[in-house]
């Protein structure tokens, strides 16, 4: 193929990708709750050292948890403290000097709202985690519990002020541990999606009530966040473009959402689904979130990333070439094959650069 979309490169701001292929955020349950809670291990070293190798050209995090009560689960990683900004500095120096085509690394900043406190998927266990196993309260825009879990607190003003600053507390470290870009997590039913959905916020205060009061966390977010951050670094925002369920957060909903974060700063909105509310039906199947992607792109104009069961080379092109994203997120398939974007460039019949340690193997005509 001449000149593939995929591997041509993007800038945003002041981040020049390398090409369009790149690292979704992939939670790995891996940190020690006990002796260093929140602290990325030499696992999280390994788990995006290897993409570098493979020539990701930009890789983002799992979502780091701006506090201790934003954690997923007890094992989650975070960047609310300095031990864990020095061992994320740690991994983001290993990928830079290791991506064969300069590879980039952003943070996901996180807040798990009504879903943190929970066993990690392969616990054994399911629910909410009490606080003899190193579980807490979690918090949310009412007490109404997701399904299955320990009802939250409802936030107060000071709850929501406190957020807010440990989102920008965190991007300010993010810049001290060497992140060349930051995500916004404000989707899969996480808090900023929790106040997105009106399947989750019903409020009647100015946090709630309307879309206006709904999306108010999320841009005050964005604001407190960009003002921590230099002009330079660009600010992505992942989003929950549909709930999936009649009169939650839909396309149209989001199209509107991705105008307000371009006019308060983000540079890309990186589009999944769901996750607001149990039970939803989820159509899954290859590329089954891409159309959202699609709308957001044509009626937000704005950059966007596609996520979501994108396995192959052939199906990321076809996405770029047709104008549906402007960048794909692989998840799965870079778990399956960390050398994933060598295999689609060889299929591409793209020369992209291997790491010298590993150029035994890109011999012409062979994977």
């Amino acid at each position: 193929m001449t000149n593939p979309k995929l591997f041509s490169p993007l800038s945003l701001r002041s981040l020049d990708l390398a090409h369009r292929g790149w690292v979704s955020p992939m939670c790995q349950y891996s940190c020690d709750p006990a002796s260093a809670p929140g602290v990325p291990t030499d696992w999280h070293l390994m788990h995006l050292g290897q993409f570098a190798a493979g020539g990701a050209a930009l890789i983002l995090t799992e979502a780091a948890a701006v506090s201790a009560e934003g954690r997923i689960s007890p094992r989650d990683a975070g960047i609310y403290n300095d031990e864990q900004v020095t061992e994320w500095r740690r991994i983001t120096d290993f990928v830079h000097s290791t991506g064969s085509v300069g590879t980039k690394i952003g943070v996901q900043l996180g807040h798990a709202g009504r879903k943190a406190s929970t066993y990690w998927p392969f616990s054994g266990r399911t629910g909410s985690v009490p606080s003899s196993d190193f579980g807490w309260e979690s918090l949310g825009p009412t007490v109404e519990a997701f399904d299955g879990y320990a009802a939250p607190r409802a936030m107060s003003e000071a709850d929501i002020a406190t957020v807010i600053a440990d989102f920008a507390a965190a991007a300010a470290r993010s810049v001290l541990a060497g992140f060349d870009t930051i995500e916004l997590h404000a989707a899969h039913g996480y808090l900023l999606h929790q106040f997105q959905s009106p399947l989750v916020n019903t409020r009647i205060d100015g946090w709630g009530g309307d879309e206006a009061g709904r999306s108010r966390l999320t841009l005050e977010v964005i604001d407190a966040v960009r003002a921590r951050i230099p002009e330079t670094m660009p600010l992505l925002l992942r989003i929950s473009a549909t709930d999936w369920v009649d009169g939650g957060v839909d396309g149209d909903s989001s199209v509107r959402l991705a105008r307000l974060a371009r006019e308060h700063g983000v540079d890309l909105i990186d589009v999944s689904t769901g996750g607001a509310v149990a039970g939803a039906s989820i159509p899954v199947g290859p590329g089954y979130q891409t159309r959202f992607a699609a709308q957001i792109r044509q009626h937000a104009d704005m950059p966007v990333g596609a996520v979501g069961l994108i396995s192959t080379g052939e199906q990321a092109e076809h996405l770029l070439a047709t104008e549906q994203a402007d960048g794909v997120f692989l998840a799965r398939a870079a778990l399956r094959d960390p050398h994933w974007w060598q295999r689609a460039a060889h299929g591409l019949g793209v020369d992209l650069p291997w790491a010298p340690q590993y150029e035994r193997a890109a011999a012409k005509g062979r994977y």
